[in-house]
């Protein structure tokens, strides 16, 4: 019996062991950044997917401000845009950066609208020859569900404090009214998205203005539209980033401490955004500088 024990005593240490061993290596994975080795080198800073929430991406383009090692950066674009509010966010995010360090942009497979939007600012634009960029322009999408409605005998009532309180409601047709109030929103976002390209591109606003119908372009075709500056690979841009920021020899990548957090809030986000359940600008009502249809 007291063998018995034993074992199993020594089989709860053991797990107990492994468990903290897990929580120890996830904790290295969302914890301190690189410190392989130490000197001036070049920060990375890495946007994928739909933006959304931009909080994260701003706190690590101002950690690369303060960052007194990160001579230059390299801002790792690749998304279709997103939600109009956090694009405009982070844009401001770079052009201060920018104002302190050299700012390159890498673009990847796209960075197209709110993609687009956020690389105007940087110092020097790479894109790879087959990059989708471009797309300026804004789009806000809404679903009539009121002729399924009417097949299946449902009806929807709707009390409201104005006519315009439930614009979009996918149980009637929208008015004419409606449509042009909603156009006015879409037409001053669209200003807002020109504005920000010409002064980021140093561009005049008539030639963005030109290209600014939701059109996209290639990597080639944007740099024949001045919308980028060079066509190069990740590695052509964080070479470049560091002789523009006086770095001698091959440069140190610096990337920024992710947020942290406890290790199991980490392995279930990490689940979620694999399964594809987290939340995005398609709940709800928003107005996008977003690739898609």
């Amino acid at each position: 019996m007291k063998k018995l024990l034993l074992w199993i005593a020594a089989f709860c240490l053991g797990i107990l062991i492994l468990f903290a061993a897990c929580v120890a290596v996830v904790t290295a994975l969302v914890g301190d950044r690189d410190t392989l080795a130490g000197g001036e080198g070049v920060g990375i800073v890495e946007l994928k997917g739909v933006i959304v929430d931009g909080q994260e991406i701003i706190r690590q383009l101002r950690a690369m401000k303060k960052d007194e090692h990160a001579k230059a950066v390299v801002f790792r674009v690749d998304s279709p845009g997103g939600v109009v509010g956090p694009s405009q966010e982070i844009y401001a995010a770079v052009r201060d950066l920018a104002k302190a360090k050299k700012v390159v942009v890498s673009m990847g497979s796209v960075a197209a609208s709110g993609g687009y939007y956020v690389s105007a600012p940087a110092t020097l634009i790479y894109a790879n020859p087959g990059t989708i960029t471009g797309s300026i322009g804004v789009l806000m999408k809404f679903s009539n569900l009121e002729g399924l409605m009417d097949k299946v005998g449902m009806k929807a009532f709707t009390i409201k404090t104005g006519k315009f309180k439930d614009t979009g409601s996918p149980s009637r047709t929208m008015t004419d009214e409606e449509k042009e109030m909603l156009q006015g929103v879409i037409d001053s976002t669209h200003g807002q998205f020109v504005k920000a390209v010409a002064q980021g591109r140093r561009l005049p606003e008539a030639q963005v203005r030109s290209i600014a119908d939701g059109r996209i372009f290639s990597g080639e075709q944007a740099l024949a539209l001045k919308l980028v500056d060079r066509i190069g690979t990740m590695q052509d841009a964080i070479d470049e980033a560091a002789r523009l920021g006086g770095v001698k020899g091959e440069p140190r990548l610096i990337r920024p401490a992710k947020k942290k957090g406890h290790p199991i809030d980490y392995l279930m986000e990490s689940a979620a955004q694999r399964l594809g359940v987290l939340s995005d600008s398609d709940s709800g009502v928003s107005v996008d500088y977003r690739l898609g249809w």
